[in-house]
């Protein structure tokens, strides 16, 4: 798969992060892939940052090892969710692309 620089640097970022919690608590590889439900291989692949990784499997990743990802106050984190269903509630259900016209009248 490839990914743009920005985002593969962002998801090296991210590993290390949780690379330095899995450390930090002192959990083997084999014992948080056993936590996560994840084989060896897709644990190595997370810790080392690779883009072929569910985001669910990072995001449940940080959520055992205590690596935040957003606000940590539940309350400020509801409130942010429903600012962000609201602006949903404005947008057009669908989006199609409108079709440039051709002008092919001589």
């Amino acid at each position: 798969m490839r990914v743009s620089t920005q985002t593969n640097a962002a998801l090296k970022h991210f590993a290390t992060l949780l690379e330095i919690s899995r450390k930090q608590k002192k959990l083997s590889i084999k014992e948080l892939g056993s936590r996560l439900g994840a084989s060896f291989p897709t644990i190595k692949s997370l810790l080392s940052g690779s883009p072929t990784v569910s985001v669910g499997t990072y995001f449940e990743a940080a959520h055992i090892l205590g690596v935040q990802l957003f606000e940590a106050d539940q309350g400020r984190f509801t409130i942010a969710i429903s600012k962000t269903k609201a602006i949903e509630a404005l947008l057009p259900k669908r989006v199609t692309k409108k079709q440039d016209r051709i002008n092919d009248d001589f």
